[in-house]
C-alpha cells in the first residue's frame, strides 16, 4: 500500500466515489466527525450526519464493498471508539486506525473488544488489524511499546496536531520534524512492522512540494502516505511505488 485517501465519514457522497480515485486504500474518518464525544467535535459545512448515525452509515457502506477493498476506519480510543469497532467489524473492513494513541493500555482494551466481536461474527482472532496514529508527545515517546501492541501492523505519524503540541515551526525542508519521523520509523522497524504511513500535506495545490516531501519521507523509511485530495494520489503512488 502506497497511498491512503482520507475521506470524512460524515460525507456519504465522497465515500461512494472514493474507491475509484486511484488510491491503494481509503482512510475513512469517524474520530473527528461532529457529535463524537471523544473526538475533536470539529464540524465543517452543513448537512453532515452526527454521532451514531455516521457510524451506522459507514457500517452499512462497508457491507456493500467487494472482498478485496482496502478500507481502514479511523476511530478514537476509548468507549466511543469501541462502539464504532463493534458496529464496523465485518468483511468490508481491513482494519482500524486509532487516533491519538498514547499507550498500549488503549490497544489492549480495543483488542478485548475486537476479540469478542470476532467471536460473535465467526471471524478468526486477529482478523482486524490496527494502525496506531502517533499524534501527541506521549504517543511519540511511547512509540516503541505501541509498535509492539496488540494487533498492530504498522504505525501512522500524524503531524499536524503533533506540531502544535510540540510548538514546532517547520522550515521548508521540515528538518525540525526529523526526530519525530525517525522515531516512528525506528519503532516500527524494531517491531518488524510494515513501513509506517507518513503524514498528509495540507497544501493540496503544491504538487512539487508534495513530491519533495514524499521523497524525503521515503528515503527516511516510510512506505506510504495519507492524501487529503485525489489530486495528490499520482505523485504519492509514484514516489512510494519504489519504496
Amino acid at each position: 500500500m502506497r497511498s491512503l485517501l482520507y475521506v470524512p465519514g460524515g460525507e456519504p457522497g465522497k465515500l461512494d466515489k472514493a474507491l475509484s480515485r486511484g488510491a491503494d486504500g481509503l482512510l475513512v474518518d469517524l474520530a473527528d466527525c461532529p457529535g463524537r464525544a471523544e473526538g475533536s467535535g470539529r464540524a465543517e459545512g452543513s448537512g453532515r450526519a452526527e454521532g451514531s448515525t455516521v457510524r451506522d452509515d459507514v457500517a452499512a457502506w462497508l457491507r456493500t464493498l467487494p472482498d478485496d477493498a482496502d478500507v481502514w476506519v479511523r476511530i478514537n480510543p476509548g468507549p466511543v471508539g469501541h462502539d464504532d469497532a463493534r458496529a464496523l467489524v465485518g468483511p468490508g473492513l481491513r482494519g482500524l486506525v486509532i487516533a491519538r494513541t498514547d499507550s498500549t493500555t488503549q490497544l489492549d482494551a480495543l483488542d478485548h473488544v475486537l476479540s469478542t466481536v470476532e467471536d460473535e461474527n465467526g471471524l478468526a482472532h486477529g482478523s482486524v488489524g490496527v494502525v496506531p496514529s502517533l499524534e501527541s508527545a506521549a504517543g511519540l515517546l511511547g512509540a516503541a511499546s505501541i509498535a509492539r501492541g496488540a494487533r498492530v501492523v504498522r504505525l501512522h505519524l500524524a503531524e499536524h496536531t503533533l506540531r502544535t503540541e510540540l510548538r514546532v515551526e517547520a522550515s521548508p525542508d521540515e528538518r525540525e520534524l526529523l526526530y519525530a519521523r525517525s522515531q516512528a520509523v525506528l519503532a516500527g522497524a524494531a517491531a518488524a512492522l510494515a513501513r509506517p504511513v507518513g503524514p498528509s500535506s495540507k497544501d493540496i495545490g503544491d504538487l512539487t512540494g508534495l513530491r519533495a516531501s514524499s521523497l524525503a519521507l521515503r528515503r527516511l523509511g516510510f512506505g506510504a502516505r495519507v492524501c487529503l485530495h485525489p489530486s495528490q494520489l499520482d505523485v504519492v503512488n509514484e514516489v512510494f511505488g519504489t519504496a
